[in-house]
C-alpha cells in the first residue's frame, strides 16, 4: 500500500510493524495492555548507532538472572511480598534445576497443605505448630508453581485450571481440619465454624471472579464507563488509581491488605492456629473475612452501579448462574430482576436454619422443608430473564448462597453429621469453581454439566430425602454421584477429549497427505 515515493497509495496505515500490529488489534476491538520490560532490554532503534547501543545494553544483562525475578510477580500481596518472595526464587531455581515442573510443584503443596490439615485435627501444641509452618510452606510452594512457569516458560491451560482448584481444595482442607480439632478439643460447633467459613470465602470468590469480567468487559467499551455522569464512581476510581499509583505507601498495602488475600488468610490460620488453637483460628478468619467482604462488596458496588455494563449478557447466563432442567421451565418473572430473585429465594432457607439451629433435634422442621424449596425456586424465574442489570454480575454468588444455606438448612434439620454436610458443600463449591475457571478463560461448559442437575433439582433431591427421613443417605449418595461427575468431566474435558482432537487431527493431515492415486 506505499507507492515508490513512500506516500499511501490507498489510505492504508504505515510505520514500523509493530505500530502497524497494534492499530490493527485495535481496530478489532481487542483488549492490550501495556507490560514494563522492567530487568530486561527492549529499545527502538532507528540507525546504526542506535543498533549497536541497544546490542550492548541486551548483552550487559544477566538474562537468566533477570528472567528467575521477572518470575516473581511484580505486586502482590503484603504478606507474600515480605515472607514469601524474598526467598522463593532460591526454591524455583532449585526445582527448574532438579527438572521439577509447575504440576509437580503444585502436587507437593496440596500435599503440605493435607499434612497440616491432618495435624491441625490431631490437636496438640507440637502439631499445631508443625500444621503452621507446613501450611506456610505449602504456601511458598503454592507461589513457586506459578514462578516456575514464568520462569521455564511451561505454560498450559490444565496447569491454570489446576492452579485454581488447587488454592481452593488446599484451604477447604485446612478449614476441615481447623473444624475437626476444635470439634476434638470440646467444642460443639467446631465443623459449623468450619462451613460457615468455606461459604463465606466461596461467595467472596464468585464476586471476586465477576467483578474482575466486569471490569475487563468496561475496560473493552470504555464509552459505557461513566455513563451515569461520575458522581461517586468517577471519584471512587480516581482515589483508586492514585492508591494503586502509591506503590509502598502505607495506603497501597493497607489497601490490600485489608480485603484480606490468600496470603494473610494463610498467614492468621498459621500463626492463630500455633498460639491459640482451631478455635481461635476459625474465629479470626470468619472475622476479618465478613469485613473484607462487607468492605469490598460496598464499594464495588458503587463501582458497579457507575460502569453499568450489564456483563452476565455477554456470557452464557444459564450455565454460570448454574440452572438445571427445572429452571428452565419455570415461569419468567419480569419485576423484580434476576438479582432480586435470588436475594429473596435464599432468604427462606436461611431462616429454617436459624430455626433448626435454635430448636435442636426437632424433626417436625422437615415439613417446612418444602416451603423453603418453594421459596428457593423463586430464583428461577429470572433463569431466562435479562441480565442487563448494574448489579446483575452478583447473580451467580447469591446463587450459590441460596444453594449452600438450603444444603445446611436440610443438614440441620435432617440430623445430618456435621462433617457429612461440610463433604456435600465441599463437592458443590468444587463444580463451582470448575465454572468460575472456565469463566476466566472464556470456555465452553464441562463436558458432563448437564447432568449435575442444576441447583434447583440438587435442592429438590435434598428436600426430597430430608421429608421421607433419609437426609444423611440423601446428601451423601448426591454428593458422591456429584463428585464422580466431577472428576468424570475433568478426566474428558483435559484427557479423553484432548486425545481424541489430536488423534483426528493427526488423521486428517496423514488423509491430505495421500495422493489421490
Amino acid at each position: 500500500g506505499v507507492t515508490p515515493a513512500g506516500t499511501p497509495s490507498t489510505g492504508a496505515p504505515v510505520g514500523p510493524a509493530v505500530d502497524r500490529l497494534f492499530a490493527g488489534l485495535a481496530a478489532l476491538g481487542t483488549l492490550t495492555f501495556a507490560h514494563r520490560v522492567r530487568l530486561l532490554v527492549a529499545r527502538r532503534v532507528t540507525d546504526a548507532a542506535g543498533l549497536a547501543a541497544a546490542e550492548a545494553a541486551v548483552a550487559a544483562v544477566d538474562e537468566d538472572r533477570a528472567e528467575l525475578r521477572l518470575s516473581v510477580k511484580e505486586r502482590d500481596d503484603f504478606f507474600t511480598t515480605y515472607f514469601v518472595s524474598t526467598w522463593s526464587p532460591y526454591v524455583t531455581k532449585a526445582a527448574a534445576r532438579v527438572g521439577l515442573g509447575p504440576t509437580a510443584v503444585t502436587m507437593i503443596s496440596i500435599a503440605f497443605a493435607a499434612a497440616a490439615a491432618v495435624l491441625f485435627g490431631a490437636g496438640g501444641r507440637p502439631a499445631l505448630v508443625a500444621g503452621a509452618v507446613l501450611l506456610y510452606l505449602g504456601f511458598v510452594l503454592d507461589c513457586v508453581d506459578g514462578q516456575l512457569a514464568r520462569y521455564t516458560r511451561h505454560f498450559s491451560a490444565w496447569g491454570g485450571w489446576l492452579d485454581t482448584m488447587a488454592d481452593r481444595a488446599k484451604e477447604y482442607l485446612v478449614y476441615a481440619g481447623l473444624g475437626y480439632g476444635a470439634t476434638q478439643a470440646g467444642f460443639r460447633y467446631g465443623w459449623a465454624l468450619a462451613i460457615a467459613a468455606m461459604t463465606l470465602q466461596t461467595v467472596r470468590h464468585m464476586t471476586d471472579t465477576w467483578y474482575g469480567v466486569l471490569h475487563d468487559e468496561a475496560a473493552r467499551r470504555p464509552k459505557s464507563v461513566g455513563a451515569g455522569g461520575g458522581g461517586i464512581g468517577d471519584k471512587l476510581n480516581a482515589a483508586s488509581t492514585r492508591v494503586q499509583a502509591d506503590t509502598g505507601s502505607l495506603s497501597y498495602w493497607l489497601k490490600r491488605t485489608v480485603v484480606f488475600p490468600i496470603g494473610e488468610r494463610w498467614a492468621l490460620i498459621a500463626l492463630t492456629v500455633a498460639l491459640f488453637g482451631p478455635l481461635v483460628s476459625l474465629y479470626a478468619v470468619l472475622t476479618w473475612g465478613t469485613l473484607a467482604f462487607a468492605y469490598t462488596g460496598a464499594l464495588r458496588t458503587l463501582r458497579a452501579r457507575w460502569m453499568r455494563v450489564p456483563v452476565l449478557d455477554t456470557v452464557d447466563a444459564t450455565l454460570h448462574r448454574d440452572d438445571g432442567p427445572l429452571a428452565a421451565r419455570l415461569p419468567v418473572a419480569r419485576r423484580p430482576g434476576p438479582l432480586a430473585l435470588a436475594v429473596l429465594a435464599a432468604l427462606p432457607a436461611a431462616i429454617i436454619l436459624l430455626l433448626a439451629l435454635r430448636a435442636g433435634d426437632d424433626s417436625r422442621l422437615r415439613w417446612v422443608l418444602p416451603v423453603a424449596l418453594v421459596g428457593l425456586l423463586v430464583a428461577g424465574g429470572g433463569a431466562r430473564a435479562a441480565h442487563n442489570g448494574p448489579l446483575d454480575w452478583l447473580v451467580p454468588a447469591a446463587l450459590r448462597a441460596g444453594e449452600y444455606l438450603f444444603a445446611i438448612a436440610v443438614g440441620v434439620v435432617g440430623d445430618v453429621p456435621a462433617w457429612l454436610i461440610f463433604g456435600y458443600v465441599f463437592v458443590l463449591t468444587l463444580h463451582h469453581y470448575d465454572l468460575t475457571a472456565r469463566l476466566e478463560k472464556r470456555q465452553k461448559a464441562p463436558p458432563l454439566h448437564a447432568t449435575t442437575l442444576g441447583w434447583e433439582g440438587r435442592s429438590a433431591v435434598l428436600t426430597l430425602a430430608a421429608i421421607v427421613g433419609f437426609a444423611g443417605i440423601g446428601m451423601a449418595t448426591l454428593g458422591t454421584y456429584l463428585l464422580v461427575v466431577f472428576v468424570g468431566s475433568v478426566a474428558l474435558a483435559w484427557v479423553v477429549l484432548p486425545a481424541r482432537a489430536a488423534r483426528a487431527s493427526v488423521g486428517l493431515v496423514g488423509a491430505r497427505g495421500r495422493s489421490p492415486g
